[in-house]
Order: C-alpha cells, then sequence, then structure tokens
C-alpha cells in the first residue's frame, strides 16, 4: 500500500478547509469513539448520516469524485449512478473511523461484524511453511480489516506508509517530513495509528524509494511464516517509475509496482488475493480470501492476473476504493493531470 488513509480530506476554500480539518479531528477523537460504543446498528447508521451531510455540504469534493467516477468508469455509469456511488463513498470514509475504534478488548467488538471467507486458503497457506502475501487493494476499511486478521491469529505485517508521518512532495521530497507538525503526527498516531499497532505482527514496512532493507524486512516475516499484505494499486513516485510496469487497469493502461510478484519468485510464498466488503446494513463486513494466484506463466502475466482482480472488484464495488480523487488518478495514469490545481 503506497499510504496508509484516513478517509477524504475535503474543501475547497481555506476556511473550508479549516473547518473540514477541524469537523474531521473532532469526528476521530470523539464523537466516533462514542458511535463505536453503541449499539452497531445505530452507530454504523449515525455514522452514514454523517456521510450524507459531508457528501451535501461539500459540493466541490463531490464534484471532483463524481467527474472521476465518469472519467474513469465511462459509459458503465450514469450521472445518477456515479452521484450514488459518491454518496456510497462518503459513507463508507465515514463509517471506517468506527471500525478503528472498534479495535479494543482484543478487537473483539469489531471480529463480531467481519466474516473471513476463504480462511482456509490463508490456513493451507500457513500450513505450507513458507508465509503468505495477501495481495489487496486500497479497498473498504482494509487497514482495520488486517487488524481483525491478527486479532483472529494470522501474523499479519503490512508494507505501507502511515501518511500522518510524512506529507511529502511527489517530485522532491521522498523522505522527509514536509509541513507537518509535532501536533499532526502525534494527533494522527494516538486516534489512527496506535489502534491499528496494537494488532499487526510488526511495524509497517514503509517502501521509500532507496531502502533495500524493505524486501529484505518482507522476506524475513514469509521466512517465519508469516503473512505480509500489500496494496499494488498505489501511485509510484517518481523515481519508483523506472521499476513500475504499464497494465490493464479498469478499462484503461495505468503504471503500478509488481513487486508483489517479484517477492513472491524469491520466496515460495504464495499470492492471494483479498478484499474486505461492507454489507447493505453498513457494519457487517466480509473479507473475500481467493486461492492462490497462478504464478508460473512468469512476472509480467502474473502481475496483470492480479491487477485484474483489484479492478473486478473496483468495478463491482466502486465506492469501496479509495483513490477516486484527482491526484492519484493522475499518477496511474487513467486521467490527465490538471496543471492549475
Amino acid at each position: 500500500m503506497h499510504h496508509e488513509s484516513r478517509g477524504p480530506r475535503i474543501g475547497n476554500s481555506r476556511g473550508g478547509k479549516l473547518l473540514s480539518s477541524a469537523e474531521g479531528a473532532a469526528y476521530w477523537a470523539g464523537v466516533a469513539s462514542l458511535l463505536s460504543r453503541l449499539p452497531a446498528a445505530l452507530g454504523y447508521r449515525i455514522a452514514c448520516w454523517r456521510g450524507d451531510l459531508l457528501f451535501r455540504y461539500q459540493a466541490g469534493k463531490r464534484a471532483e469524485l463524481t467527474r472521476n467516477v465518469r472519467l474513469v468508469l465511462g459509459n458503465e455509469v450514469s450521472p445518477a449512478a456515479a452521484l450514488r456511488i459518491v454518496r456510497d463513498w462518503f459513507r463508507l470514509a465515514s463509517c471506517s473511523p468506527l471500525d478503528v475504534k472498534r479495535l479494543r478488548r482484543g478487537a473483539r467488538p469489531l471480529r463480531r461484524l467481519v466474516q473471513i471467507r476463504g480462511r482456509e486458503h490463508l490456513e493451507a497457506a500457513l500450513a505450507a511453511g513458507k508465509g503468505a502475501i495477501v495481495c489487496s487493494g486500497h479497498f473498504g476499511s482494509h487497514a482495520s480489516g488486517l487488524s481483525v486478521l491478527y486479532a483472529c491469529g494470522f501474523p499479519v505485517t503490512h508494507i505501507g506508509r502511515w501518511d500522518h508521518n510524512y506529507t511529502y512532495d511527489y517530485k522532491v521530497n521522498y523522505d522527509v517530513r514536509v509541513g507537518v507538525s509535532f501536533a499532526e503526527r502525534w494527533f494522527w498516531e494516538a486516534v489512527y495509528a496506535r489502534p491499528l499497532k496494537r494488532y499487526r505482527q510488526r511495524p509497517n514496512i514503509e517502501p521509500w524509494p532507496g531502502r533495500p532493507q524493505v524486501a529484505m524486512q518482507a522476506a524475513a516475516a514469509l521466512r517465519a511464516n508469516e503473512v505480509v499484505s500489500i496494496s499494488i494499486d498505489a501511485p509510484p513516485l517518481d523515481n519508483e517509475r523506472a521499476r513500475a510496469v504499464d497494465v490493464p487497469f479498469l478499462g484503461r493502461r495505468a503504471q503500478l509496482l509488481p513487486g508483489v510478484v517479484t517477492l513472491a519468485e524469491l520466496t515460495g510464498a504464495p499470492v492471494l488475493m483479498a478484499f474486505l466488503c461492507r454489507g447493505d446494513d453498513y457494519r457487517h463486513q466480509a473479507w473475500e480470501i481467493s486461492a492462490p494466484m497462478p504464478l508460473e506463466c512468469g512476472t509480467a502475466t502474473a502481475f496483470e492476473r492480479c491487477v485484474a482482480k483489484v479492478s473486478e472488484a473496483i468495478r463491482a464495488r466502486p465506492a469501496h476504493w479509495n483513490l477516486w480523487n484527482t491526484v492519484d488518478l493522475a499518477r496511474l495514469g487513467l486521467i490527465e493531470p490538471q496543471r492549475n490545481r
């Protein structure tokens, strides 16, 4: 995963952004925690009401996402359907903090709401003794979902960056904290990262360019017969583009990093595709874990098959995809960058 995402960043004017940031901070710091202690049906219903309010009043973000959904999916969705997808996107983003806040008491409040379909595939992979690579995308409430897998007995380590530690300039800064105050880092560490880290086998393996130890850390976890998870739909940074490959994605071509297949080939660990899907009631979720992907067909073909599974999941549940923002879509090559932004 490119980074651990905390939800939508919304607002257009400076005043709007400040208001949005204040509301979001209050929601994460207190409201979501209170909602997570209510009966699940009521807590998630209120979270959806908040999502509907954000959808209604954050006109700029609503328009951006709706435009992007139609640009990428094209004739597959009508204008009305695109609006419904974006409304649902706001609802899902509002439900995700509740998932994080339910990671307490051994994660039992959240585990009760999450079903693991395909558990036998993960168990069989670990029984073979070479670990397992869980491959996904920025899909649904995947960060807290990985913590549920850990709480259910699967030792998970994730490859991904904590974005509250780095506000990075894609073109200049790759490994320094730019414009992120100590208070902001402390806040997101407390309300977001700490509950997730409590249910992870090892600290995140942060895949910054120029760090060869990333592959060694991932291989060490697999040799210890653990689970390594990675989201393969992350837009590459500029100095990662030499390693990116051009693959079919959502009916277009995208630049993505094939490291998941390379890691599997080096270690012999199987690659299992996994997506966390939220039900129509917004509180129940289900991990859909596949059987091992065929890797004997060569790196390029195997990676294309993995990316195709991510595309299928997004097409089936487009509101679950977290990367409908303009910057990430442009860096993936799915839309033209807006030079005036």
